[in-house]
């Protein structure tokens, strides 16, 4: 955990959460040995994590994204952040998402 001290509204704070736990289930289900680092940053008005393994990294693209990265990204979305995932730079792979605080004029969930 990196960051100011404040209050993350319920919805970011489980999405948070959630990309969390789908992260590392996919480390455990596709990185092979690993390692993976969790990052939480809270600060400038948004809330960021990042999930980087030490894993195998993605192998041939795959012919469809599974549902897992897609649920990640639709709840990021839902509070107006971004989501980004692929190789992590030195091998493994990478999950960033960076979500606003402020879900003002976020789609209710």
């Amino acid at each position: 955990m990196e960051g100011t001290s404040t209050a993350v509204a319920e919805g970011v704070a489980l999405t948070a959460h959630r990309i969390v736990a789908e992260a590392l289930r996919n480390v455990l289900a596709h990185a092979g040995p690993a390692t993976a680092l969790v990052r939480i940053t809270v600060g400038g008005g948004v809330l960021t994590v990042e999930v980087v393994d030490t894993g195998r990294g993605p192998g041939r693209p795959p012919d469809r994204i599974g549902h897992g990265l897609v649920g990640m990204r639709e709840r990021v979305a839902l509070y107006g952040g971004i989501l980004r995932t692929g190789p992590a730079p030195g091998g493994g792979f990478r999950v960033y998402a960076r979500i606003p605080l402020d879900p003002a004029g976020a789609v209710p969930a």
